[in-house]
């Protein structure tokens, strides 16, 4: 598990006086993505019209293009505004099968300082019930340090 302090300590060092959301999606997926090895993919996919969200700066191999609110663990977060915890994505009905290596994962809505939704975070792991509440906690704050500042 990162030490997930110090990690929130480095993003908010990066990013500070930051404003573009691409450019602190794509850090926050760099800063993450590195900081844990159960982190197989990480990324984020932003909301870009009512319903739909598209890829959006990652790490790790190819994932979806286009996943709509309707689908899969990343639609879920986004359509109930809630984090998906996921120890097993092929008990998770409507799961998309981005990579075949997923077996786990955990997703999180994101939101800017007007509350709205802007994107998800996802987080794939080729380990099974690799993620916890802990992580889900940290992974938030971080998350709201970011974007809703």
């Amino acid at each position: 598990m990162p030490d997930y302090p110090d990690l929130a300590r480095t993003i908010a060092a990066i990013t500070e006086g930051e404003t573009d959301q691409v450019a602190l999606m794509a850090t926050v997926a760099c800063e993450l993505h590195h900081s844990d090895d159960r982190f197989d993919w990480t990324g984020f996919y932003r909301v870009v019209a009512p319903g739909l969200l598209k890829i959006g700066p990652y790490q790790g191999g190819h994932g979806c293009l286009v996943i709509p609110f309707e689908r899969g663990v990343c639609g879920a977060a986004a359509r109930t505004g809630e984090v998906q915890l996921v120890d097993d994505v092929d008990a998770f009905p409507g799961h998309i099968a981005c990579a075949s290596s997923t077996r786990s994962e955990i997703v999180l809505p994101v939101r800017d300082r007007g509350g709205a939704l802007i994107a998800v975070l996802d987080i794939d792991s080729d380990r099974p019930a690799a993620f916890t509440k802990t992580d889900a906690r940290e992974l938030a704050a971080i998350l709201d340090a970011t974007f809703a500042r």
